[in-house]
């Protein structure tokens, strides 16, 4: 298993370098993404991280100019984190690589192993939600 996964997430990094991006940040980019303007804390509860490695990522993201901060109009100490003009296109070229890198990295099955594999998936996928909670 382990070296699957890596090489998996050489993959996966090899294909995020073409857009200097890291995981970490593509996380954090598809997020806000997704979910529009978000809260530091917000993210946090999307990604494993701790609170002083995101504040390090959002600079670096704000940096490159991927993503800006804006006071939370709702908290007068708070702030929103959202993606600028720039970061839309840049996680979306991003999206659609990771997802053809995903395609490219999966191996040709037939009906049969590909409907095995998925049981065996969604049996670990519960185990791990159940010691979880």
């Amino acid at each position: 298993m382990i070296v699957l996964a890596q090489h998996l997430q050489r993959s996966v990094d090899a294909r995020l370098a073409k857009f200097d991006m890291t995981l970490g940040q593509f996380d954090i980019l598809a997020t806000l993404r997704r979910r529009g303007q978000l809260t530091p804390k917000q993210l946090l509860e999307s990604v494993v991280l701790s609170s002083g490695g995101m504040t390090g990522r959002l600079d670096g993201l704000a940096d490159v100019g991927w993503i800006v901060r804006k006071p939370d109009p709702g908290d007068r100490r708070g702030v929103l984190v959202e993606l600028t003009a720039k970061g839309k296109k840049r996680i979306d070229a991003a999206t659609k690589a990771r997802f053809a890198e995903a395609e490219a990295s999966s191996p040709a099955l037939n009906k049969k192993q590909a409907a095995e594999l998925a049981n065996i998936l969604r049996v670990w996928l519960l185990q791990l939600s159940l010691r979880d909670s």
